[in-house]
């Protein structure tokens, strides 16, 4: 049976290590905070944006608009964005991602087709490096709240792909946020672009909020006004097809980004409930340690008093 000594300094090393965690799921939900009004404040760009490609919609058709990032082709070659943190403590997030993307893989193999990976995270590099698979690029030390640069530079990489016909289409593998415990690893096709999905009529604003002293998540639904078309009297200095082809990058990055930002979302929510656990598991344990030594030092009291009685009753 453990010392008094060891238990009470294990009881002491669990409070130290529930410090350190509750710690860290305060950092994160200040993260989770910044990361909101980081997606918050690119909207109206995005928004701006979306309109514009829907003016140009209305004066041409983007299928006689000969445009390589419109272009379909032949399916030969995939190329896979797979999106995962650098860091662990993270409950399932990580493994989550990895795991739809080898499954894709696998899909891919079967149907015969060539693939190469861009990846992005340290956790993804390690784990695809150490299987021999085919990368084309990575990326990792991006700041926990993404920006547009750190998704340009991405971007064109993937552009660079593209464009080169190295790879016929690209696939991106993310974490969609949905709520502070649930997250899911999806696909979503970002090259070649696809008209129908440039104005979204719907859309959804995430908000950490506080509800009885824990943290909770708030879901505002946003429909987005219909873009009005551009006046028939309007005048292009340049040809729209030109104009088109300049903005479809700039969507690209916008896509890019928005998922880079959800994947942050999710990462973050994830740490901040396994931290939470960690600190709920650290209090329990360290309430059945104090009770362990509170028995351990009882007995020891019991034990003190029969050897002074047995002790007194020999004396006398």
């Amino acid at each position: 049976m453990p010392s008094l000594k060891e238990i009470r300094d294990r009881i002491q090393s669990v409070k130290n290590t529930r410090k350190i965690t509750e710690a860290m799921r305060l950092v994160a939900a200040a993260k989770v905070r910044r990361a909101q009004e980081q997606v918050i404040a690119t909207r109206p760009f995005a928004d701006r944006l979306a309109g514009v490609l829907f003016g140009l919609q209305t004066r041409l058709r983007f299928e006689e608009a000969n445009l390589p990032l419109l272009r379909k082709r032949e399916l030969k070659s995939v190329g896979l964005l797979v999106v995962t943190g650098d860091r662990g403590l993270c409950g399932g997030y990580n493994a989550n991602v990895l795991r739809r993307a080898e499954r894709r893989i696998k899909e891919l193999q079967a149907e015969g087709l060539n693939y190469t990976l861009v990846l992005v995270g340290r956790k993804a590099i390690q784990y695809f490096q150490r299987r021999n698979q085919p990368i084309s690029a990575s990326f990792s030390g991006l700041e926990q709240i993404p920006t547009a640069s750190e998704a340009s530079n991405i971007a064109d990489e993937l552009l660079s792909l593209f464009l080169s016909e190295s790879v016929d289409r690209v696939e991106l593998i993310y974490t969609k946020f949905v709520s502070l415990v649930s997250s899911r690893p999806v696909i979503q096709t970002l090259l070649p672009l696809d008209p129908e999905e440039f104005v979204d009529q719907e859309d959804e604003i995430f908000r950490l909020t506080t509800r009885g002293g824990e943290f909770a998540v708030e879901r505002q639904q946003v429909t987005m006004q219909a873009p009005a078309p551009f006046a028939k009297d309007m005048i292009f200095e340049q040809d729209p097809v030109q104009i088109l082809d300049a903005l479809l990058p700039l969507y690209l990055n916008n896509q890019l980004l928005r998922a880079l930002q959800e994947s942050a979302a999710s990462e973050l929510a994830a740490r901040m409930t396994a931290m939470s656990n960690a600190s709920d598991n650290a209090q329990e344990l360290a309430k059945t340690l104090t009770l362990s030594y509170n028995k351990a030092r009882q007995a020891a009291i019991t034990q003190q008093l029969m050897e002074v009685v047995g002790g007194a009753e020999a004396l006398s």
